[in-house]
């Protein structure tokens, strides 16, 4: 279908991109994908691209501006029954930034990433040119901009499927396990029987407790199980002000992770929740991040395939737990099988994600992590990057040269770049 305007408002996205350097949108990166090279390159933001272009209620295909975010679409579809096929851990993330973060949520198992639901982009090259590709129409941009963290081309329309959901309720359990082993264990039987599943771990113990935790599975409830109740949105909250660095440490962390452990009162519980409190915990806090103090924070997310089995799963928890770096925000995930994104971050395995207050020893502790996972052929996600050294990213990414290689066809003067691609790639500015 036509879209009325459609014609002046890619003039408008080609003004917005004309002589940019990288695409910006909510900022949620928590690496330097999306920061500029030098204080002089600009950035495109794409907040106010916003636009729904269309969309088919047999089929549920959506075609939007980048610039739409995730929580204006489940404002919108939700309540109507439908609901994206993949969805990261914040609503507060722009469709360029879920395409060019190829993201995955909690149903990677069987759903895969973001970018497998895809089916068509359109995206402004540093020529200036305006393309359409797709998994049938210039593959292979379409396939190095899934995941290529927007080094390809602004992207401006992101095309995908919505899904029907039998109701806006998640029927969530949630299992308190002992240990890494029982962990594991536990994650590969509920990926059988769950379509969505996930865990917090408590990185700071150890021992006979090391990686115990929280196992949390769901699926959307059905029709009967909630007899016509509407969800209310969770209340939100906002840390006024900025702690000082002091006030997270190892003590304060291990206090939390105790108590979070153990308020989980009996071993299993079960229940309806809202989608906001099973997928978005923390969008219910504002400004969390100002926990971490004035210096910061990174977190650290690699995936350790199944081929290297539980052993390298529980190692990398010792090495964790010995650096004493770790925050109380740290998850396990299962990965299904690797997508179609050049540069996309799963494979299958076990996901782990730690958040890391920034300190004078943080380069040494990624180093010593990136070794490991490097021996254990396993990968670290580029969006939550910002200290990786580019010999490690080499020597992790197999993929990398055809990426490179993509690169060069589409944007063979590097007019699109970022600090990480700096970094990471050598680009010069």
């Amino acid at each position: 279908m036509a879209v009325p305007g459609k014609e002046s408002l890619s003039v408008n996205l080609e003004k917005l991109t004309k002589g940019a350097a990288i695409s910006r949108g909510l900022g949620r990166s928590y690496g330097d994908a999306s920061l500029p090279a030098r204080p002089e390159d600009r950035v495109a933001s794409t907040r106010l691209a916003d636009r729904i272009l269309s969309f088919n209620p047999t089929t549920g295909l959506l075609r939007a501006e980048a610039g739409l975010s995730l929580a204006e679409i489940n404002r919108v579809f939700l309540p109507r029954g439908w609901f994206p096929p993949v969805t990261p851990g914040t609503k507060f993330v722009t469709l360029g930034g879920m395409v060019a973060s190829d993201v995955h949520g909690k149903n990677h198992h069987g759903e895969g990433s973001f970018g497998d639901h895809v089916t068509s982009l359109r995206v402004r090259l540093g020529t200036g040119d305006v393309v359409d590709c797709g998994p049938g129409e210039n593959p292979d941009l379409f396939h190095a901009s899934v995941g290529g963290n927007g080094l390809l081309g602004h992207i401006l329309e992101v095309e995908f499927p919505l899904r029907r959901i039998p109701s806006p309720w998640i029927f969530k359990e949630s299992t308190r396990v002992h240990h890494i082993e029982e962990f594991l264990a536990a994650l590969d039987d509920a990926a059988k029987r769950w379509s969505m599943t996930m865990g917090w771990i408590d990185c700071l113990s150890r021992g006979h407790e090391l990686g115990r935790g929280i196992l949390m599975t769901g699926r959307w409830a059905t029709s009967d199980e909630v007899r016509g109740r509407l969800p209310q949105p969770p209340a939100e909250h906002s840390l006024p002000f900025e702690l000082p660095n002091w006030a997270l440490n190892p003590w304060s962390a291990k206090v939390f992770n105790f108590a979070y452990y153990w308020n989980h009162l009996r071993r299993r519980q079960a229940g309806l929740v809202t989608p906001e409190s099973f997928f978005y915990p923390l969008d219910r806090v504002l400004h969390w991040n100002r926990a971490y103090g004035p210096r910061g924070f990174t977190q650290y997310q690699c995936v350790l395939p199944r081929s290297a089995g539980a052993e390298a799963v529980r190692e990398f928890l010792h090495r964790l737990t010995r650096l004493q770096c770790a925050s109380p925000l740290c998850v396990i995930k299962d990965c299904g099988p690797q997508g179609h994104g050049v540069l996309s971050f799963p494979m299958e395995g076990t996901s782990i994600a730690v958040d890391m207050p920034v300190w004078s020893g943080i380069q040494d502790a990624i180093d010593h992590l990136n070794e490991f996972v490097i021996a254990a052929k396993g990968r670290i996600y580029l969006t939550k990057d910002r200290f990786t050294r580019a010999h490690h990213f080499r020597s992790m990414e197999p993929r990398l040269e055809t990426f490179l290689a993509a690169r060069e066809k589409w944007d063979p003067w590097h007019r699109l770049r970022s600090a990480q691609s700096v970094r990471l790639f050598g680009d010069t500015t």
